[in-house]
C-alpha cells in the first residue's frame, strides 16, 4: 500500500486544518490529525495569532508526531497492570499521542479519543489546587517535595522518615495533599478537585464508575498508607474520607487531547491555551513542575530526567503527560506498564518527540545538536 498525503485547504490562522499520513504496517493504519487554535476571545487576540517565540513551526511538530507513533506502535512489551481488576480489562493494544501547544494547536495520533481512567497523572492538578488554595508553603512544610526513591505506593517510606509523605506525587503524599483541600466533608472536597479539574482540561470530565468501584473494592493498602499517616500526624482530614476522594481522582476519565489540554495549561504559565482561563498563578507552576520532573516517574524519576529532561507525571491507567514549559505539553497513552508502572509505548513517543524537537530543558540551545540530531 502506497503512502498517501491528504491536504485540506488552510483558508485562516482560526480554520481547521486536517493533515493525514494513512500508512501501511505491522500496526494497521496510522492517522495523524492537526487542529489550528480556536477563534481568540476579545481580551487577548494576539495570544492566538502569533505563536510564542521559540515554538517549533506546525510542520516539525507534525512530523514528530507521526514519528513518534510510527516508532512506537510496535512495541509490545510491558502488561496492563491488573492490581486494580477493572485496569486489567482494559484492550492492551489501545497506543495513542497526543500534542497540545501553548497557542492552542492540536496535533494527534492513534487512539486519543478513548477514554481511560486518569490514575497518578492526578496528582499534578490535585497539587494546583491546594497550592491555588492555600499557597505553595503548605505543601513543604506538611508533605515534602522530596523523592522517595521506593515504589509508589510505599509505606516503608513514611515509617523510615519523620512519618511525612516525602512529596505529592507517591500515593501517601497525594492522600495527605487530598486532606489539605479546604473542605467541611467528602463531598464538598470531591466537587471542588472535579472542577479544578474541569478547568484544566477546559471541559467537563466524568468519574469512570466501574474504575472507581473496582478500586475501592481493593485500596486496602491505600486505606492503610491513610491511617498511617493519621497517626503520625501527617494527615490533616478523615483518613477513610481522604483515601474516598484520591480513589475518586484516580478514577476520573480522560482522553490523551484532554489530558494533553491540562498539560499546556501548565506549560502556559497556568492559563488554559484553549479557553483562556487562569487555572493556577504563574508563581506556582515551576514548583508544580519541579516536582513533577524530580518525583513524577515513580522509582524510575531519576532515568526518566537523564534521558528527557522533561518535567512528566505518568499513570497506571496508562498515561503520561510532560510539558515543554512555554511551549507544549506531550500525552503518550498505552495500558502495557514497564515494572515501575510506567507506560512503554506512551514513553517511547514522548522521547521522541522530545529529542526531534529539542526540548530537554537540561540541554540548552543546542539541544539538538547535543541529542545526536542531524
Amino acid at each position: 500500500m502506497k503512502t498517501q498525503l491528504v491536504k485540506l485547504p488552510f483558508r485562516s490562522w482560526w480554520a481547521v486544518t486536517g493533515l493525514f499520513f494513512i500508512l501501511a504496517g505491522s500496526g494497521g493504519l496510522a492517522q495523524v490529525t492537526t487542529t489550528a487554535p480556536p477563534q481568540p476571545g476579545r481580551e487577548s487576540p494576539q495570544s492566538a495569532i502569533q505563536p510564542p517565540a521559540g515554538l517549533p513551526s506546525p510542520d516539525a511538530i507534525e512530523r514528530a508526531v507521526k514519528n513518534a507513533y510510527d516508532s512506537a506502535k510496535g512495541e509490545n512489551s510491558g502488561k496492563n497492570a491488573d492490581y486494580i481488576p477493572a485496569l486489567a480489562q482494559v484492550p492492551s493494544d489501545l497506543f495513542g499521542v497526543a500534542v497540545v501547544t501553548v497557542d492552542g494547536r492540536v496535533y494527534k495520533a492513534g487512539d486519543v479519543d478513548h477514554t481511560f481512567s486518569i490514575q497518578s497523572c492526578s496528582k499534578i492538578f490535585t497539587l494546583c489546587h491546594v497550592m491555588q488554595e492555600s499557597g505553595d508553603k503548605v505543601i513543604l512544610d506538611k508533605i515534602g517535595v522530596e523523592p522517595t526513591g521506593d515504589k509508589f505506593n510505599s509505606i516503608k517510606a513514611i515509617e523510615q522518615g519523620a512519618g511525612n509523605a516525602d512529596n505529592p506525587l507517591v500515593n501517601a503524599g497525594a492522600i495527605a495533599t487530598v486532606s489539605l483541600i479546604k473542605a467541611s466533608n467528602a463531598d464538598e472536597r470531591w466537587e471542588k478537585l472535579l472542577n479544578t479539574y474541569n478547568r484544566f482540561a477546559g471541559e467537563k470530565l466524568k468519574l469512570l464508575e466501574d474504575v472507581y468501584k473496582s478500586e475501592a473494592e481493593s485500596n486496602f493498602r491505600n486505606r492503610g498508607i491513610a491511617n498511617v499517616l493519621f497517626n503520625s500526624k501527617h494527615l490533616y482530614a478523615e483518613p477513610m474520607e481522604c483515601t474516598d476522594v484520591y480513589t475518586k481522582q484516580c478514577s476520573v476519565g480522560v482522553t490523551a487531547k484532554q489530558l494533553a489540554v491540562m498539560g499546556a495549561t501548565l506549560a502556559n504559565n497556568g492559563v488554559n491555551p484553549m479557553t483562556k482561563e487562569k487555572c493556577i498563578d504563574a508563581k506556582y507552576v515551576p514548583k508544580v513542575l519541579a516536582v513533577m520532573l524530580t518525583c513524577g516517574f515513580y522509582d524510575e524519576s531519576g532515568t526518566w530526567t537523564w534521558g528527557s529532561g522533561l518535567p512528566a507525571k505518568t499513570g497506571v491507567g496508562g498515561g503520561i503527560v510532560a510539558v515543554a514549559p512555554g511551549k507544549m505539553a506531550i500525552v503518550g497513552f498505552s495500558p502495557r506498564l514497564n515494572e515501575a508502572g510506567n507506560s512503554v509505548r506512551g514513553a517511547k513517543a514522548i522521547l521522541s518527540i522530545d529529542q526531534e524537537l529539542g526540548l530537554n530543558l537540561l540541554a540548552g540551545r543546542e539541544a539538538p545538536k547535543r541529542l545526536g540530531m542531524k
